[in-house]
């Protein structure tokens, strides 16, 4: 009995001494702060910023009352412009406009800043101007190639 006695104090004694013994445990707190979520602003492609669209594009465009306009219109990439206009066989005096443009809201367009009594709105395609009517829309019919400048 007493050796049975001996072996359960042995044994209660080794099993109290590793419990009791608290071992260290090392915790690595990782600083909780919420990473901001970025999410990234994408810009959709659109003629402001995916084409080469400072240069000069000319072509001759539809007159009522002449034989075409002969039209120069250069974009530069400060947004600024010159637009020169000679109405052929009605007058040799070309017309010019300096000023800027600013693009429409989804940047496929330039409108002319200093233009009042005319179109000025151009549609802007790869290496091409598409003069719009005076609302803004292009212009449909037999003449509608006629409305379009191409770059040099």
């Amino acid at each position: 009995m007493k050796s049975t006695f001996h072996l359960f104090i042995a044994i209660s004694t080794t099993f109290l001494s590793l419990t009791s013994c608290k071992k260290e445990v090392k915790t690595e707190v990782i600083n909780e702060t919420a990473a901001e979520e970025i999410i990234p602003t994408t810009t959709a492609d659109n003629s402001m910023n995916s084409l080469d669209w400072n240069g000069t594009y000319s072509g001759i465009t539809p007159c009522a009352d002449c034989e075409g306009i002969e039209t120069s219109l250069t974009l530069n990439k400060d947004n600024s412009y010159i637009l020169t206009t000679k109405y052929l066989g009605k007058s040799t005096k070309n017309n010019e406009s300096k000023g800027t443009f600013s693009w429409n809201a989804e940047g496929n367009t330039i409108i002319l800043s200093t233009i009042t009594d005319g179109p000025n709105q151009f549609f802007v395609g790869e290496n091409q101007l598409t003069q719009l009517d005076m609302s803004g829309k292009k212009i449909t019919g037999a003449l509608a190639e006629k409305y379009i400048l191409t770059k040099k």
